[in-house]
Order: C-alpha cells, then structure tokens, then sequence
C-alpha cells in the first residue's frame, strides 16, 4: 500500500515538473515578444518623430580631421540629434578642403536598392545604412550612417554657437591621441533640402545674403 502511494506521489511529481518547464518557457517567450514590441514602437514614434521635423532648411557641419575621415551631419536643430550623420571611408578632410578651393563641390552618396517583400515598407532614404561616395565624379570610397556618439557631440557642441563659417578645433586632454592625423576642421553653414522623390534628395549649402563663395551640394540617390 505505502509503495503504491509512493509511486503515486512520484508520478504526479514528474508530471508536474515539465508543465512547470513549459510554463516557464512559454512565460519568457512572452517577455521576449513584448521587449521587440515595445522596441518597435519605439522605433516608429522615433522615426515619426524626426519626418515631422525635417524641414526644407537644415544645419549641416563637415568636420574631420585633416588626415582623417570626413563626416557629415545634418540637423533640423543645433541642439537636436543629427538627422543624418555619415563617415567617408576612404576620403580624408584634407582632400575635401583641396577640393573646396575650386569653388565647386559636389558630394554625391549612392545606395542600392535593394528588393523588399510584398507589404514591407522601404526605409526612409536617410536612413540608408551604407552609400558609395563620390566627390566631383571621381569615386572616393564608402560612406558609413552613423550613431552620434561623444566624440561626435563635442563636435557638434563646440560649433553649436556658429551658424556659418569654417576653422579649427582646439584639442582637449581626451583627444589628444588623436591629434596626430592632423588639425580637427569644420565647415557650417545652412543647406536647403530638395526632395525629388522617394529615392532622391539634394542638399545645397546657402551663402549668407547671396555672397560669393564656394558651391557645395550634398546629392543622395537610392538606384
């Protein structure tokens, strides 16, 4: 009698123990499911957030070192988070400053376009994760979108109070070791935003009151 209530005892225990298992997994399976959920959401109201403030005038700050890369970011705000910020590759500061004393610059940045299911939406073009570049017509290596990260904000930061003009950046303590590619430039000033399409938009640098200066646009094209 004892060993037969034992035995019912044991199985009842071993049945419980993978309902248990099962519940559990079903629990975190769940949790997992609503993390992505509520990241997606988060995501969109971000993505919502930024097309209504995109106008058709934007800040934009060519920065770099001169034997480093050159970035570029655009900003609907000198306090906002840039809207675009990409990193050229293969193409150093200095380059582009060279370029710049022809007085006509234009930076071109191509993407694929790359196949999408039925129903799924295309990303946003500034959104576009990596373009080739071209400076003039001549193929000047990869542009990489990138996060604003601190070094990027200091920056950003530094040249919040200019809203046109160009120079060098006194280096601190924390950026020092990478002084030796050279100064750290920028160039600021205004660009008006053109939308062709889906696929196309154009960003032109404004000079001030319509003076004389170097011509600078900034073309993106998914093809």
């Amino acid at each position: 009698m004892g060993t037969t209530t034992r035995a019912a005892r044991f199985s009842a225990t071993s049945s419980a123990e993978p309902a248990e298992v099962q519940s559990s997994s079903s629990s975190r399976k769940r949790a997992d499911a609503l993390a992505r959920l509520r990241a997606a959401f988060l995501a969109a109201i971000t993505h919502r957030r930024r097309r209504r403030q995109l106008g058709s005038s934007l800040t934009g700050t060519i920065f770099g070192r001169r034997r480093g890369r050159v970035h570029v970011a655009l900003q609907t705000d000198t306090r906002s988070p840039p809207v675009l910020l990409v990193e050229m590759a293969a193409y150093s500061t200095g380059a582009l400053v060279r370029e710049m004393s022809s007085g006509l610059v234009r930076l071109a940045l191509e993407c694929e376009k790359q196949p999408i299911n039925p129903g799924e939406k295309r990303r946003a073009l500034l959104e576009e994760p990596t373009w080739r570049a071209y400076c003039n017509g001549r193929k000047c290596g990869f542009a990489v979108r990138r996060e604003c990260g601190a070094d990027e904000w200091r920056v950003l930061g530094a040249v919040e109070p200019v809203s046109v003009g160009a120079g060098v950046l006194p280096d601190d303590a924390a950026a020092a070791a990478a002084a030796e590619e050279g100064d750290l430039m920028y160039m600021r000033a205004r660009f008006e935003r053109v939308v062709g399409s889906r696929d196309s938009e154009a960003f032109y640098m404004m000079n001030p009151d319509g003076s004389g200066g170097p011509e600078l646009s900034i073309y993106l094209l998914r093809v």
